[in-house]
């Protein structure tokens, strides 16, 4: 906040030049948070202090509205400039944010290259390696030696947005190795790049999913990873920032499925109350009609539970401790099944883990509970007979279905995380009560 005042303060006073020189010291990133913070024409008026080179940076870190009003003050040569100076991924991203009319004056103001490049990264599939990949990156040719290398990244390397990894390409622009620049620097200037270069790179095709991507990165600490067409041609790379994105993403998606919402591309506090109620009420509404088959159960058991008041007071436990477990199970598996470290062919390796973690699980729990129930609520030993019974059998169903479910989804091409905890938990509640009324019929006569 004191950066903040003491910038605008700077700008009311008309000092610029300690204005942009106290600006200069800081990140992009800090520097877009800080833009986030005042409001439309300050915000403007910051951002024109900034060096062409940093605003694009800067500009590229803001969010789609914070983008979107800054757009709507700029002029067409400012915002011509910023154009030129950003990375084709960032401009990308940006469009496909941004509403229709804004879309068309960039599109006016680009070049007919750049227009032609953007049109064809658009062309991409949503969430795939085409549609993050930037076309900004450093060819090699095998016959170059390191001296060529070195002269060429010179060259065009201030308008590519990495300059670490280089990679080898025929005259077809058929990808046939990757170089690093560390490499280059500690070889000789008259070695050759193809005798140098590490041959048949790890690759992906434009089609990929982006989340397969991602992991890729994460396996192989990589920072960028080309992108082929099917006849294994060079048509751009991800990097890094990319990869993280996704990931986030990619998380921030998994919660919000698994806590029974739509997902939402948008930060909290900037979706609408609007937004927000459409992407939670049609799970909440499935969830509540599905609830009703757990009060049908109850209704059904009415006589037999008037004969036993004292069972009615312990259906909430069973229910909760049921649910609890096969959240327990669902979140595991989830998080295995997105970090790829399970496959549906380990349903069997799962099941038999699971089912032993159950038995542990529940025997505590139906030994501590039946030792309360004697001792501090003082019910009959059959009525905690069949309490505890019901527990363990409650605990082993809900591991059994919070394994198993999303492993099935998964197989059947249905995000995992739906098959989350309020899904699961509606599910075990209705077994728990079976489970119960079955135990209370058969030990207490009911």
């Amino acid at each position: 906040m004191e950066e903040k005042e003491k910038i605008l303060d700077l700008i009311e006073k008309k000092q610029f030049a300690q204005a942009r020189k106290l600006l200069e010291d800081f990140h992009p990133a800090d520097i877009a948070q800080l833009l986030d913070e005042m409001d439309s024409v300050q915000a403007c008026r910051t951002f024109r202090l900034l060096p062409k080179d940093m605003a694009a940076e800067v500009f590229s870190y803001l969010d789609s509205d914070n983008q979107h009003k800054l757009i709507s003050l700029l002029s067409d040569a400012e915002l011509r400039r910023i154009l030129d100076e950003m990375y084709m991924d960032d401009t990308v991203d940006m469009l496909e944010e941004l509403p229709a009319s804004v879309v068309k004056r960039i599109l006016q103001l680009s070049s007919s290259d750049t227009r032609g490049e953007i049109n064809r990264l658009c062309r991409y599939g949503e969430d795939t390696a085409g549609s993050i990949m930037t076309t900004e990156m450093i060819d090699l040719k095998r016959s170059m030696t390191v001296r060529d290398a070195f002269d060429w990244i010179r060259k065009v390397g201030t308008d590519m947005e990495t300059i670490y990894t280089c990679y080898v390409t025929d005259e077809r622009r058929v990808l046939e190795g990757v170089i690093s620049v560390r490499q280059l620097l500690l070889n000789p200037y008259d070695a050759k790049v193809g005798d140098l270069m590490e041959d048949d790179p790890l690759c992906v095709q434009t089609g990929d999913d982006q989340e397969t991507i991602a992991h890729l990165f994460q396996k192989y600490d990589m920072l960028t990873l080309p992108v082929v067409d099917s006849e294994k041609r060079l048509v751009g790379i991800i990097t890094i920032d990319d990869a993280v994105d996704v990931i986030q993403d990619e998380n921030t998606e998994d919660i919000e499925k698994m806590a029974a919402m739509l997902p939402s591309d948008r930060p909290y506090l900037k979706t609408s109350v609007v937004d927000l109620w459409k992407h939670r009420i049609p799970w909440l509404l499935l969830l509540m009609v599905s609830a009703t088959f757990t009060g049908n159960i109850i209704t059904s058991f009415e006589d037999k539970l008037s004969s036993y008041i004292v069972l009615t007071a312990y259906i909430p436990m069973l229910m909760d401790t049921g649910g609890n477990c096969g959240s327990q199970s669902s979140t595991t598996v989830i998080r295995s099944l997105s970090l790829g470290e399970l496959q549906f062919r380990d349903i069997f390796k799962v099941i038999w883990k699971e089912m032993r973690v159950a038995l542990l699980c529940s025997v505590t729990l139906a030994v501590c509970n039946f030792v309360k129930l004697l001792l501090i609520d003082r019910i009959a030993v059959m009525v905690a007979l069949t309490v505890c019974l019901t527990l363990i059998v409650a605990v082993c169903c809900a591991k059994m279905v919070g394994c198993t479910l999303p492993l099935l989804a998964k197989k059947l091409g249905f995000d995992p995380a739906v098959m989350a905890s309020p899904f699961i938990t509606t599910i075990v509640d209705a077994i728990s009560l079976l489970v119960y009324f079955g135990f209370a019929t058969i030990i207490l006569h009911i």
